[in-house]
């Protein structure tokens, strides 16, 4: 009795050193507890939608819960910034957008810098923007509101989901291009921005597909155009911009981004994580419901894109003198 004793307190005390060592090794698993995707745009507009996806599908994938925390603000510099004042372990992530990616430099007074401060995971998304009306207004095609603007410069106004988002950067490009004089009125988000194209308080928006299609397939409001540079299949009725405007084009895209330090190979699988989710079959029709083409894809392809649209956005944001305090 005495030596089984003993002999199970040697067992015991020769194999309590490595304990310690395999809790490390189960705490190091990537994930071992829940994550946060901040959006940082409003509930029900197309950066929701699409992180809602993202988030689900990681979820699934990873066992442990996905949470989308929605921080809308300051054209979604509020969320990127409460992203970055959190560890860089891969468990606060971002959908960074065109206000992240390329239209910062819009800001003077910028409390981070996002070409430098977030770290591209790995592209989701894009999807071209539709140039819509309000049913009231009398304008049927591009060539009459163009008419119609130059004919009332300020007289009409359009609605943006914020400063320095996709939304406004469409319509500015436009406005510069076109040479036209239309008031910008920014929202919180896309969907506060459809909101008031629908209720008659602004007269036209160039919001993304997915916010937009289904009060376009309603008919409540007036597709004129799609921004894309080419026709999008999902609105095969829709001439681009560019048959008006020569040289437009404004796709926005959706990429998933973290504080930068973010380990190697944490990045490396939420690389790998997200394309997988990206381009599963069973997302396939969920992108579709909504107008955007998955895009995944590596590190170095988020980097690329990210970088040359930056570059593009400047010399738009250049050219056209903007600015925001």
């Amino acid at each position: 009795m005495h030596r089984r004793r003993f002999l199970n307190c040697a067992a015991a005390a020769c194999a309590s050193p490595w304990l310690p060592g395999i809790a490390r090794a189960q705490d190091a698993a990537f994930p071992s507890r829940p994550i946060k995707l901040v959006v940082p745009y409003p509930a029900g507009g197309s950066g929701d939608l699409i992180g809602r996806i993202v988030a689900e599908g990681l979820a699934a994938r990873y066992g442990q819960p996905v949470t989308v925390d929605n921080r809308p603000g300051a054209g979604g510099h509020s969320g990127a910034e409460f992203a970055l004042r959190q560890p860089a372990d891969g468990y606060t992530l971002v959908l960074a957008t065109i206000a992240h990616n390329g239209a910062y430099k819009l800001y003077r007074q910028l409390r981070y810098n996002p070409a430098t401060d977030l770290v591209p995971v790995a592209l989701v998304a894009e999807s071209p923007n539709v140039l819509m009306v309000r049913n009231s207004l009398p304008i049927r095609t591009v060539p009459e509101l163009l008419a119609f603007a130059r004919a009332n410069p300020g007289k009409l106004n359009y609605g943006s989901a914020g400063t320095g988002s996709a939304t406004h950067m469409a319509a500015e490009l436009f406005k510069h291009l076109a040479a036209v004089d239309i008031v910008a009125i920014p929202f919180s988000g896309g969907a506060p921005a459809m909101a008031a194209l629908l209720g008659g308080q602004i007269d036209l928006t160039f919001e993304t597909g997915s916010t937009a299609q289904q009060a376009i397939d309603s008919g409540r409001v007036r597709a004129l155009a799609v921004t894309s540079p080419t026709r999008s299949p999902k609105f095969p009725n829709l001439p681009p911009v560019a048959d008006f405007v020569p040289g437009y084009a404004a796709v926005p895209w959706y990429t998933i981004s973290a504080p930068k330090g973010l380990p190697p190979a944490v990045l490396a699988q939420l690389n790998a994580d997200i394309t997988a989710v990206v381009r599963s079959p069973g997302a396939a029709p969920r992108w579709d419901a909504i107008g955007v083409m998955p895009l995944g894809g590596s590190v170095e392809e988020a980097v690329r894109r990210n970088q040359v649209e930056t570059r593009r956005w400047e010399a738009v944001i250049d050219s056209a003198r903007l600015q925001v305090e």
